[in-house]
């Protein structure tokens, strides 16, 4: 089968995607400069890391389904332009409510480029090669995590305005895109029959599954984030470095499952059954981590915690994919990037009862029982041949 990286209009979207995830990974590493010169309160700076989380959750599907009514590549262009203005502005912000407002508008413009370049993406490629790409995609976004924090801290180690030029690369990524994929305009619905099919798609039993998935998913992915840290920090004194090295490990295992391996593994299984087990690996890696001290037990369940999520993630945004005609994939993959967005943005909120009322291990054991209720509902999901690989109905197939 011909590699979809032969394909220069797949690389150009997987860098757009890839700025959705620089949206807060350049800023975290400079907070502490910036409260510092901008006499932040640092309760409330700390929103500047995660309130795009809330913007991109609101507002890629309303570009979803804008995508799918005036053109994907549009509003793709437009987004990156919007993206590179709305970002680079935040180095002249010295207020937390110009800023919280700046980064707001940074998350709703990244919300218009996910949802674009998703339904580009899907729409482009059909079976097998959809899979593929899927898998880069995820693979792409999970190295980006990695690398816009040390570039972020990198360029801001001079001052910490350095770091917001980075949104720059949303211009010449624009012009690009103007060029390269001004052939792949898809073929607009109506209005009329839009919103029809939409509210058919959105409304079915499967997909509301689907995206409740994804958002369980993306807790369960933020609680090794935000919590893992402070746990290892706790308990053998790990610093920044060796925190670090963690993260990144857990990147390294979702990015080369998600590339290599979710494919097969949905080849094998089936979506719906290997979801089921990446979830179940996310899971066991959770209830794992309160009982590890050596430091590579630890790494080698960063790694695994990264392979579930590497099988779980690109699998059900293929199977997102599959259930929506061609014509609206936009608007329904939109909105399985908004419910991922809103995961993240609710993890703290829900997890952090938790923790001020118990200990750091049983955030890991609530988040590990949320992975196993996901996958045990998906591998029932999956015996349900009335939901499995169909449309809604009375929808035409994709």
């Amino acid at each position: 089968m011909l590699s979809v990286f032969n394909d220069f209009r797949l690389l150009v979207l997987l860098a757009a995607g890839s700025l959705t995830t620089m949206a807060g990974g350049v800023v975290a590493p400079i907070m502490p400069e910036m409260i510092q010169q901008l006499h932040l309160n640092p309760g409330l700076a700390g929103n500047l890391v995660s309130i795009h989380c809330l913007t991109i959750a609101l507002f890629s599907p309303l570009f979803g389904i804008l995508a799918d009514r005036i053109g994907r590549v549009r509003v793709l262009v437009a987004s990156l332009v919007l993206y590179a203005l709305f970002g680079t502005a935040g180095a002249f912000m010295h207020s937390l409510g110009l800023l919280l407002v700046m980064r707001g508008l940074l998350g709703a413009a990244s919300g218009g480029i996910a949802a674009a370049s998703l339904g580009l993406l899907t729409s482009m490629y059909e079976g097998e090669a959809r899979s593929q790409a899927l898998g880069h995609a995820t693979s792409t976004l999970t190295i980006a995590g990695i690398f816009f924090p040390l570039l972020g801290g990198w360029v801001g180690a001079t001052h910490w305005q350095f770091a917001f030029y980075l949104y720059g690369l949303g211009l010449p990524l624009a012009f690009m895109a103007a060029f390269i994929l001004r052939k792949s305009i898809p073929t607009k619905a109506t209005a009329v029959q839009s919103r029809h099919k939409l509210s058919q798609v959105l409304g079915h039993g499967y997909t509301l599954w689907l995206l409740l998935s994804l958002s369980l998913a993306s807790i369960a992915m933020y609680t090794v984030v935000i919590y893992a840290p402070l746990y290892l920090k706790a308990t053998i004194g790990a610093g920044a470095a060796l925190n670090g090295v963690v993260l990144a490990s857990r990147a390294v295992g979702a990015a080369s499952i998600s590339a290599f391996g979710a494919r097969q593994f949905a080849q094998s299984f089936g979506l719906e059954r290997s979801t089921a087990l990446g979830f179940g690996l996310m899971a066991v890696t959770l209830g794992t981590i309160p009982f590890l001290r050596q430091l590579g037990l630890i790494v080698l369940t960063a790694v695994l915690f990264g392979v579930g999520f590497g099988i779980v993630l690109p699998n059900l945004y293929n199977a997102l994919a599959n259930l929506a005609p061609a014509k609206l994939r936009s608007s329904v993959l939109a909105a399985g990037t908004g419910a991922g967005f809103l995961g993240q943005f609710l993890c703290p909120i829900l997890l952090g009862p938790v923790l001020s009322y118990g200990r750091l291990e049983e955030v890991f054991y609530t988040a590990a029982s949320v992975c196993l209720v996901a996958g045990l509902l998906l591998f029932l999901v999956a015996t349900n041949t009335k939901y499995v690989n169909r449309n809604p109905p009375d929808l035409p197939e994709a």
